[in-house]
Protein backbone atom coordinates (compact mmCIF):
# COMPACT_ATOMS: atom_id res chain seq x y z
CA UNK A 1 0.00 0.00 0.00
CA UNK A 2 1.12 3.73 -0.85
CA UNK A 3 1.28 6.34 1.49
CA UNK A 4 -2.31 7.58 3.01
CA UNK A 5 -2.88 10.66 2.19
CA UNK A 6 -5.68 10.86 4.99
CA UNK A 7 -7.98 8.13 6.94
CA UNK A 8 -11.87 8.96 7.72
CA UNK A 9 -13.30 12.21 6.69
CA UNK A 10 -12.84 14.63 4.60
CA UNK A 11 -14.89 17.76 3.89
CA UNK A 12 -14.94 18.63 -0.11
CA UNK A 13 -15.63 22.40 0.69
CA UNK A 14 -18.24 24.54 -0.72
CA UNK A 15 -16.61 28.11 -1.90
CA UNK A 16 -18.05 31.00 -0.29
CA UNK A 17 -18.44 33.80 -2.15
CA UNK A 18 -19.87 37.53 -2.41
CA UNK A 19 -22.01 39.24 -5.44
CA UNK A 20 -18.44 40.09 -7.37
CA UNK A 21 -15.92 37.67 -6.09
CA UNK A 22 -14.62 35.35 -3.30
CA UNK A 23 -15.37 35.53 0.43
CA UNK A 24 -12.07 34.49 1.43
CA UNK A 25 -13.32 35.71 5.33
CA UNK A 26 -16.30 33.19 5.16
CA UNK A 27 -14.44 30.06 4.32
CA UNK A 28 -11.52 31.04 6.18
CA UNK A 29 -13.91 30.47 9.06
CA UNK A 30 -15.26 27.64 7.70
CA UNK A 31 -12.44 26.10 7.43
CA UNK A 32 -11.41 26.77 10.77
CA UNK A 33 -14.97 25.09 11.70
CA UNK A 34 -14.21 22.04 9.94
CA UNK A 35 -10.51 21.49 11.64
CA UNK A 36 -12.12 22.59 15.21
CA UNK A 37 -15.00 19.76 14.59
CA UNK A 38 -12.16 17.07 13.82
CA UNK A 39 -12.55 16.62 10.20
CA UNK A 40 -9.02 14.69 8.69
CA UNK A 41 -8.72 16.95 5.63
CA UNK A 42 -9.97 19.38 3.09
CA UNK A 43 -10.95 19.30 -0.48
CA UNK A 44 -11.14 22.72 -2.12
CA UNK A 45 -11.77 23.75 -5.75
CA UNK A 46 -14.06 20.32 -6.10
CA UNK A 47 -17.30 20.10 -7.55
CA UNK A 48 -18.64 21.37 -4.31
CA UNK A 49 -16.37 24.21 -4.36
CA UNK A 50 -17.83 25.17 -7.79
CA UNK A 51 -14.73 24.81 -9.65
CA UNK A 52 -16.33 24.86 -13.06
CA UNK A 53 -17.53 28.22 -12.91
CA UNK A 54 -13.91 29.96 -10.97
CA UNK A 55 -11.46 30.64 -13.18
CA UNK A 56 -7.76 28.59 -13.14
CA UNK A 57 -6.38 31.41 -11.47
CA UNK A 58 -8.85 32.40 -9.02
CA UNK A 59 -8.61 28.77 -7.98
CA UNK A 60 -5.40 28.62 -7.71
CA UNK A 61 -5.51 31.57 -5.27
CA UNK A 62 -8.30 29.69 -3.33
CA UNK A 63 -6.14 26.82 -3.37
CA UNK A 64 -3.24 28.88 -2.20
CA UNK A 65 -5.31 30.80 0.61
CA UNK A 66 -6.39 26.98 1.76
CA UNK A 67 -3.26 25.88 2.29
CA UNK A 68 -2.00 28.53 4.24
CA UNK A 69 -5.26 28.79 6.37
CA UNK A 70 -5.22 25.25 6.97
CA UNK A 71 -1.40 25.50 7.81
CA UNK A 72 -0.73 21.61 7.82
CA UNK A 73 -3.16 20.84 10.59
CA UNK A 74 -4.62 18.76 8.42
CA UNK A 75 -4.29 17.46 4.22
CA UNK A 76 -4.91 20.10 1.99
CA UNK A 77 -6.49 18.24 -1.50
CA UNK A 78 -7.13 20.37 -4.48
CA UNK A 79 -9.75 19.29 -7.54
CA UNK A 80 -8.06 20.25 -10.79
CA UNK A 81 -9.73 17.95 -12.99
CA UNK A 82 -11.65 19.65 -16.24
CA UNK A 83 -12.44 17.37 -19.34
CA UNK A 84 -9.22 19.17 -21.45
CA UNK A 85 -6.36 16.85 -20.39
CA UNK A 86 -4.05 19.95 -21.18
CA UNK A 87 -6.20 22.56 -18.71
CA UNK A 88 -5.99 19.34 -16.20
CA UNK A 89 -1.75 19.69 -16.31
CA UNK A 90 -2.11 23.62 -15.70
CA UNK A 91 -4.68 23.25 -13.20
CA UNK A 92 -2.12 20.53 -11.22
CA UNK A 93 0.88 22.33 -11.61
CA UNK A 94 -0.73 25.76 -10.23
CA UNK A 95 -1.81 23.59 -7.03
CA UNK A 96 1.22 22.17 -6.23
CA UNK A 97 3.18 25.22 -6.83
CA UNK A 98 0.92 27.04 -3.99
CA UNK A 99 1.41 23.68 -1.33
CA UNK A 100 -1.79 21.30 -1.73
CA UNK A 101 -0.78 18.35 -0.53
CA UNK A 102 -2.41 15.88 -2.93
CA UNK A 103 -4.62 16.57 -6.04
CA UNK A 104 -8.20 15.04 -6.74
CA UNK A 105 -8.89 14.98 -10.54
CA UNK A 106 -12.25 13.43 -11.77
CA UNK A 107 -12.88 11.86 -15.10
CA UNK A 108 -13.63 14.23 -18.14
CA UNK A 109 -16.93 14.89 -18.80
CA UNK A 110 -19.43 15.35 -21.85
CA UNK A 111 -16.43 14.50 -24.13
CA UNK A 112 -15.76 11.22 -21.55
CA UNK A 113 -13.27 9.52 -23.18
CA UNK A 114 -12.62 5.42 -23.55
CA UNK A 115 -10.83 2.96 -20.98
CA UNK A 116 -7.91 3.50 -23.26
CA UNK A 117 -8.77 7.29 -23.17
CA UNK A 118 -8.78 7.45 -19.35
CA UNK A 119 -5.44 5.77 -18.90
CA UNK A 120 -3.93 8.37 -20.97
CA UNK A 121 -5.48 11.26 -19.29
CA UNK A 122 -4.85 10.12 -15.63
CA UNK A 123 -1.34 9.06 -16.58
CA UNK A 124 -0.26 12.41 -17.73
CA UNK A 125 -1.57 13.80 -15.04
CA UNK A 126 0.15 11.47 -12.58
CA UNK A 127 3.60 12.27 -14.62
CA UNK A 128 3.47 16.45 -14.37
CA UNK A 129 1.91 16.31 -10.23
CA UNK A 130 4.90 16.78 -7.72
CA UNK A 131 1.81 15.66 -5.06
CA UNK A 132 -0.14 12.24 -5.01
CA UNK A 133 -2.69 12.03 -7.71
CA UNK A 134 -6.33 10.98 -6.17
CA UNK A 135 -8.74 9.32 -8.78
CA UNK A 136 -12.26 10.56 -9.12
CA UNK A 137 -15.43 8.27 -10.21
CA UNK A 138 -18.11 10.12 -10.64
CA UNK A 139 -20.52 8.79 -13.63
CA UNK A 140 -23.61 9.95 -12.46
CA UNK A 141 -22.29 13.49 -13.17
CA UNK A 142 -19.82 12.88 -15.99
CA UNK A 143 -20.93 10.57 -18.30
CA UNK A 144 -17.80 8.48 -17.85
CA UNK A 145 -17.88 5.34 -16.13
CA UNK A 146 -13.77 4.53 -14.70
CA UNK A 147 -13.84 0.64 -14.50
CA UNK A 148 -12.16 -1.08 -12.02
CA UNK A 149 -9.93 -2.95 -14.18
CA UNK A 150 -8.99 0.38 -15.53
CA UNK A 151 -7.95 1.63 -11.94
CA UNK A 152 -6.19 -1.56 -11.59
CA UNK A 153 -3.71 -0.79 -14.04
CA UNK A 154 -3.90 3.11 -12.78
CA UNK A 155 -2.77 2.40 -9.57
CA UNK A 156 0.67 0.54 -10.77
CA UNK A 157 1.61 4.45 -11.36
CA UNK A 158 3.77 5.29 -8.53
CA UNK A 159 2.21 8.52 -7.97
CA UNK A 160 -1.76 7.32 -8.39
CA UNK A 161 -2.41 6.89 -4.65
CA UNK A 162 -6.21 6.78 -4.21
CA UNK A 163 -9.82 6.96 -6.07
CA UNK A 164 -12.69 8.42 -4.51
CA UNK A 165 -15.20 6.15 -5.85
CA UNK A 166 -18.96 8.27 -6.46
CA UNK A 167 -20.71 5.88 -8.72
CA UNK A 168 -23.14 4.53 -5.97
CA UNK A 169 -22.71 1.28 -7.65
CA UNK A 170 -22.00 -1.50 -4.19
CA UNK A 171 -20.73 -4.47 -6.48
CA UNK A 172 -18.40 -2.23 -8.46
CA UNK A 173 -17.04 -0.68 -5.06
CA UNK A 174 -16.21 -4.48 -4.14
CA UNK A 175 -14.46 -5.38 -7.61
CA UNK A 176 -12.97 -2.14 -7.08
CA UNK A 177 -11.24 -3.72 -3.39
CA UNK A 178 -11.16 -7.15 -4.25
CA UNK A 179 -8.77 -5.65 -7.39
CA UNK A 180 -7.19 -2.47 -6.06
CA UNK A 181 -7.86 -2.43 -2.49
CA UNK A 182 -4.04 -3.40 -1.27
CA UNK A 183 -2.21 -1.02 -3.76
CA UNK A 184 -4.13 1.96 -3.47
CA UNK A 185 -6.89 4.01 -0.85
CA UNK A 186 -10.34 3.78 -1.58
CA UNK A 187 -12.67 6.63 -0.60
CA UNK A 188 -16.30 6.77 -0.52
CA UNK A 189 -17.55 9.68 -2.76
CA UNK A 190 -21.48 8.67 -1.96
CA UNK A 191 -21.94 9.97 1.55
CA UNK A 192 -24.91 7.44 2.05
CA UNK A 193 -22.70 4.65 1.53
CA UNK A 194 -19.57 5.63 3.99
CA UNK A 195 -20.39 3.18 6.68
CA UNK A 196 -20.86 0.39 4.07
CA UNK A 197 -17.77 1.34 1.82
CA UNK A 198 -15.49 1.30 4.96
CA UNK A 199 -16.92 -1.91 6.21
CA UNK A 200 -15.58 -3.64 2.82
CA UNK A 201 -11.88 -1.93 3.67
CA UNK A 202 -12.24 1.87 2.39
CA UNK A 203 -10.38 4.72 3.60
CA UNK A 204 -12.87 6.95 4.48
CA UNK A 205 -15.17 9.29 2.35
CA UNK A 206 -14.96 12.24 0.98
CA UNK A 207 -18.16 14.61 1.94
CA UNK A 208 -20.59 17.07 1.34
CA UNK A 209 -23.23 16.63 4.27
CA UNK A 210 -20.18 17.41 6.66
CA UNK A 211 -19.95 20.75 5.33
CA UNK A 212 -22.72 21.37 7.50
CA UNK A 213 -22.57 18.15 10.32
CA UNK A 214 -18.57 17.83 10.63
CA UNK A 215 -18.85 16.98 13.59
CA UNK A 216 -21.41 14.19 13.64
CA UNK A 217 -19.71 12.84 10.55
CA UNK A 218 -16.34 12.83 12.08
CA UNK A 219 -17.82 10.01 15.07
CA UNK A 220 -19.30 7.78 12.36
CA UNK A 221 -15.91 7.62 10.67
CA UNK A 222 -14.44 7.43 14.07
CA UNK A 223 -16.46 4.74 14.65
CA UNK A 224 -15.56 2.87 11.91
CA UNK A 225 -12.07 2.65 12.10
CA UNK A 226 -12.46 1.82 15.51
CA UNK A 227 -14.18 -1.51 14.37
CA UNK A 228 -17.57 -0.49 15.92
CA UNK A 229 -19.58 -0.89 13.02
CA UNK A 230 -23.17 -1.31 14.57
CA UNK A 231 -22.51 2.22 16.02
CA UNK A 232 -21.24 3.37 12.96
CA UNK A 233 -24.38 1.78 10.76
CA UNK A 234 -26.47 3.63 13.38
CA UNK A 235 -24.86 6.92 13.06
CA UNK A 236 -25.45 6.81 8.95
CA UNK A 237 -28.90 6.11 9.24
CA UNK A 238 -29.40 9.24 11.76
CA UNK A 239 -27.53 11.09 9.11
CA UNK A 240 -29.46 9.44 6.06
CA UNK A 241 -32.11 12.38 6.39
CA UNK A 242 -29.60 15.06 6.01
CA UNK A 243 -27.54 13.28 3.13
CA UNK A 244 -31.03 13.07 1.60
CA UNK A 245 -32.04 16.65 1.85
CA UNK A 246 -28.21 17.79 0.86
CA UNK A 247 -28.87 15.75 -2.80
CA UNK A 248 -32.57 16.87 -2.75
CA UNK A 249 -31.48 19.70 -5.51
CA UNK A 250 -28.16 19.54 -7.30
CA UNK A 251 -25.02 19.66 -5.52
CA UNK A 252 -23.82 22.07 -4.15
CA UNK A 253 -27.17 23.91 -4.20
CA UNK A 254 -27.86 22.96 -0.12
CA UNK A 255 -24.83 22.54 0.87
CA UNK A 256 -23.95 26.49 0.56
CA UNK A 257 -27.59 27.00 1.69
CA UNK A 258 -26.73 24.85 4.72
CA UNK A 259 -23.40 26.55 5.86
CA UNK A 260 -24.99 30.55 4.88
CA UNK A 261 -27.26 29.78 7.18
CA UNK A 262 -24.98 28.90 10.04
CA UNK A 263 -23.12 32.23 9.25
CA UNK A 264 -20.81 31.17 6.73
CA UNK A 265 -20.99 33.52 3.82
CA UNK A 266 -24.09 34.14 1.77
CA UNK A 267 -26.05 32.12 -0.42
CA UNK A 268 -24.37 33.04 -3.68
CA UNK A 269 -24.00 30.54 -6.71
CA UNK A 270 -22.72 31.12 -10.15
CA UNK A 271 -25.07 30.07 -12.72
CA UNK A 272 -26.10 27.95 -14.19
CA UNK A 273 -26.49 27.24 -10.16
CA UNK A 274 -29.22 28.75 -8.48
CA UNK A 275 -30.18 29.63 -4.83
CA UNK A 276 -32.55 26.35 -3.24
CA UNK A 277 -35.68 26.62 -3.26
CA UNK A 278 -37.83 27.68 -0.70
CA UNK A 279 -39.59 24.15 0.02
CA UNK A 280 -36.27 22.02 -0.35
CA UNK A 281 -34.70 24.77 1.80
CA UNK A 282 -37.23 24.19 4.67
CA UNK A 283 -36.69 20.64 4.39
CA UNK A 284 -32.69 21.42 4.65
CA UNK A 285 -33.29 23.40 7.80
CA UNK A 286 -35.51 20.99 9.35
CA UNK A 287 -32.95 18.28 9.43
CA UNK A 288 -30.29 20.42 10.52
CA UNK A 289 -32.36 21.67 13.63
CA UNK A 290 -33.17 17.33 14.78
CA UNK A 291 -29.42 17.11 14.64
CA UNK A 292 -29.44 20.39 17.20
CA UNK A 293 -27.38 22.31 14.10
CA UNK A 294 -28.63 25.94 14.57
CA UNK A 295 -30.02 27.64 11.39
Amino acid sequence: MKNTIFKGMATAIVTPMTADGIDYDALGRLIDFQIENGINAIVVMGTTGENATIEPEDQKEVIRYTVEKVAKRVPVIAGTGTNNTAHVLHNTKNACEVGADAVLVVTPYYNKATQNGLIQHFTQVADVSTVPVILYNVPGRTGCNLLPKTVAKLAEHPNIVAIKEASGNMAQAVQLMALCGDKIDIYSGEDALTVAMMAMGGSGTISVVSNIAPKESVAMTDACKAGDYAAAAAMQCKLLPLIDACFCEVNPIPAKAGVSAMGFGEENLRLPLTPMEDANRERLYNEMRKLGIEV
